[in-house]
């Protein structure tokens, strides 16, 4: 059963968190409802930092045992850090994918972006939906 959703973030249709950190940046992992879809994390490509997004383009992949998914930019900016822990540890994201296992940090063009997001109340309801 995946863990509950924090009210602290923001959600997007394809399973991303942000987290606003009160500077600018956001931080950006995905859900716990994502890794468990996903099962055994055994790779993540993380973006350079420096790298320019656009919302909703991808920013870094997930490979797992399964599959090989898109992890997608919640807003659009630029990466000012990565969790190189991820490198060695992948399966942090399986493990705690809303704390340790975080991928990236993005400095906001338009911190407004967020706006086009999901509460975790509206992500929820959207996994339950998926789940019919």
């Amino acid at each position: 059963m995946s863990k509950p959703n924090p009210a602290d973030r923001k959600y997007t249709k394809e399973h991303e968190w942000a987290k606003e950190n009160g500077d600018g940046t956001i931080t950006v992992g995905i859900t716990d409802h994502a890794q468990e879809l996903l099962t055994d994390i055994v790779f993540v490509e993380l973006p350079p930092v420096g790298k320019k997004v656009k919302q909703m383009q991808p920013l870094a992949v997930v490979e797992s045992v399964k599959s090989v998914s898109d992890v997608y930019s919640p807003v659009s900016g630029e990466v000012v850090e990565i969790n190189s822990v991820l490198e060695a540890h992948p399966e942090l994201v399986n493990q705690d994918a809303f704390g340790e296992g975080w991928i990236a940090k993005l400095k906001m063009d338009d911190p407004g972006e967020l706006m086009n997001l999901m509460d975790a109340a509206g992500y929820e309801d959207m996994i339950r939906e998926d789940k019919h």
